[in-house]
C-alpha cells in the first residue's frame, strides 16, 4: 500500500516513498520544517522535499492524504 497527497481541486497526486504517518506528521508540521530546512546544510530526505514542493504548489487548495493498493 502506497500514501501519498491528493489536491482535490487540482486532482493532482504524489506518493513519496514514505509511510502514512511520516505524511500526516509532514503536512500538520509543514511550517516547523520549512524553518528546519532553512537551517540545514545537509538538506531535508527526498520524500520530505518533494512533500513539501507539492504543498507549496497547492497552497491554499484542500490537500489530503489518500492511499493505493
Amino acid at each position: 500500500m502506497k500514501y501519498g497527497y491528493h489536491c482535490e481541486e487540482c486532482e493532482d497526486a504524489i506518493w513519496p516513498a514514505t509511510t502514512r504517518t511520516e505524511l500526516a506528521w509532514l503536512k500538520n508540521r509543514e511550517h516547523v520544517v520549512r524553518e528546519v530546512a532553512n537551517h540545514v546544510s545537509g538538506g531535508l530526505d527526498t520524500w520530505m522535499m518533494e512533500a513539501l514542493d507539492f504543498l507549496s504548489r497547492h497552497g491554499g487548495h484542500s490537500v489530503v492524504l489518500t492511499r493505493r493498493p
